[in-house]
């Protein structure tokens, strides 16, 4: 499939999925309806256990198109609400790992982007914010859930109600990111982690990130309880005795993600 601003490569049995709406990346509703469509055919392909999602030039995402956001009214607004809910919603609980190549500025909804994915790797002159507030608006695509999750409600509350940018050093103090790495090293970076993923069990991936995404939500007690609902699943699968025999034989498992 071909998409305007989404560019797909493939490699390895991982993907590599490319904003490309310059000069900003900025997230328009076409832009938004694209990343959905291209995160959907990356779930439905069978060759692609792990996805890379990163952006052209300077900016990863700026956030909005200030543009279409003032033209907006109450009835598109609320469309291209819903069609965020769900680009998010989709790429925070995908099976297939994500990992989010940070090429620059990543703001308002670039940085909820950012956040719904699973391991962030960033370059050392992106930026992370939250600008919202200095517009009279706030982050409405799980910036203001997702980020005291990481951060820690305090924190989360400085950096939301001030519309602080912060640099990526401070982003990796606060936990924003796992990596921060020279421009000239990013994909290479990335791609060592997803190929890395991907040799692991899709099955094990799976419903190990289900066991985080879901336990996170419940009291620990319930938590404990799912987790070991979910690491009885495991015992049953096909990858669970081959990476156990590959283990013993000291060699590389050969799953079959089943």
């Amino acid at each position: 499939m071909a998409w305007q601003r989404i560019q797909i490569e493939t490699m390895d049995r991982v993907a590599i999925a490319t904003l490309n709406n310059p000069p900003a990346n900025a997230l328009s509703y076409q832009t938004m309806k694209e990343l959905h469509e291209a995160i959907e055919f990356l779930l439905r392909t069978p060759e692609v256990k792990v996805f890379i999602l990163t952006g052209t030039g300077k900016f990863f995402v700026a956030g909005a198109d200030i543009n279409e956001l003032k033209e907006s009214t109450p009835e598109t607004m609320a469309e291209f609400n819903g069609l965020t809910d769900r680009v998010m919603g989709t790429l925070a609980h995908s099976f297939k790992p994500v990992v989010c190549a940070i090429n620059g500025m990543a703001f308002g909804g670039g940085l909820e982007l950012a956040l719904a994915s699973d391991i962030r790797i960033s370059v050392e002159a992106a930026r992370f914010g939250f600008p919202e507030i200095n517009l009279g608006l706030m982050p409405g695509a799980g910036g203001t859930q997702r980020l005291p999750r990481i951060v820690g409600t305090g924190r989360a509350k400085e950096l939301i109600l001030t519309g602080r940018p912060i640099t990526s050093t401070e982003a990796l103090q606060l936990g924003i990111v796992e990596r921060v790495v020279s421009p000239e090293h990013l994909m290479d970076e990335s791609l060592e982690l997803a190929r890395a993923l991907a040799q692991k069990s899709a099955v094990a991936l799976r419903i190990a990130k289900r066991s985080i995404m879901d336990g996170v939500e419940l009291p620990l007690a319930q938590a404990l309880e799912l987790e070991r609902k979910l690491f009885d699943e495991l015992l049953a699968t096909e990858d669970k005795v081959e990476g156990v025999a590959a283990f013993l034989e000291k060699r590389p498992p050969r799953f079959k993600d089943r």
